[in-house]
């Protein structure tokens, strides 16, 4: 069975892009553009893992990292920042962020940071 995945990222472009790299693979169940969403939606879908990104309005992934780890400690979910974001990288992880990956996407990346995340399917 594949495993579901919520992708939350403010630029569309960015969240279809990565629908497209994981849709073979995964279900997506779920977009979010900004952090408030992704928390409804989390809520409401139980993905098996989000994609996060790090920086969008209303409310950015850190804390809504945050406010899913703490409705689910059990939850996955994987940063999305770009090169050069060590700061915010150390922030998510102190958040609960499980992972991270980089853009630009590289599918053999975010398949990857997904398995070490979830564990690899059988």
């Amino acid at each position: 069975m594949a495993r579901t995945v919520l992708v939350v990222d403010d630029s569309a472009f960015m969240r279809n892009l990565l629908k497209q790299l994981l849709e073979e693979d995964h279900e997506i169940v779920g977009e979010a553009e900004n952090g408030v969403e992704a928390v409804e939606l989390y809520r409401e879908l139980s993905p098996d893992v989000v994609t996060m990104d790090v920086v969008m309005p209303i409310r950015n992934g850190i804390e809504a990292t945050a406010e899913i780890k703490s409705l689910d400690p059990a939850s996955s979910v994987i940063m999305c920042t770009s090169v050069g974001q060590e700061e915010k990288m150390r922030e998510a992880v102190e958040a609960g962020a499980d992972g991270y990956i980089t853009k630009p996407f590289q599918k053999p990346n975010v398949l990857q940071a997904i398995d070490d995340v979830v564990g690899v399917e059988v």
